[in-house]
């Protein structure tokens, strides 16, 4: 499993790299939907931690790319907006699991079933 990590904060992408390794994790950063659009799609084993608020293409249309795939992967939001702000971008979409920044290493483990 790959763990597809896609977050414009260097900072905090960052830590989610270190966090994610350390907990023996392969994971694959990328500062932009755009990046991460370029590479090859997930395989349906992999997860991907995405961030809602991204610069050019946001982090809501990155899910609805994702869910149209055949098999998608595993999808984890993360944000720091607040609760009205997630609703309104998330607005039509269903998510299994909305991830609050900061993000503690106990809770992130555990949606990736380490």
């Amino acid at each position: 499993m790959i763990i597809h990590v896609i977050e414009d904060d260097p900072g905090v992408s960052d830590s989610l790299m270190v966090l994610l390794h350390n907990n023996s994790f392969t994971v694959k950063a990328y500062p932009s939907a755009e990046a991460f659009f370029r590479e090859n799609p997930p395989e349906p084993g992999d997860a991907v931690l995405v961030d809602l608020r991204l610069p050019g293409i946001d982090g809501a249309s990155v899910i609805r790319w994702l869910q149209r795939l055949e098999k998608p992967p595993r999808i984890l939001v993360i944000s720091g907006q607040t609760q009205a702000e997630i609703e309104s971008q998330l607005r039509g979409i269903k998510v299994a699991h909305v991830l609050r920044k900061p993000l503690s290493g106990d809770v992130l483990t555990k949606h990736l079933g380490a």
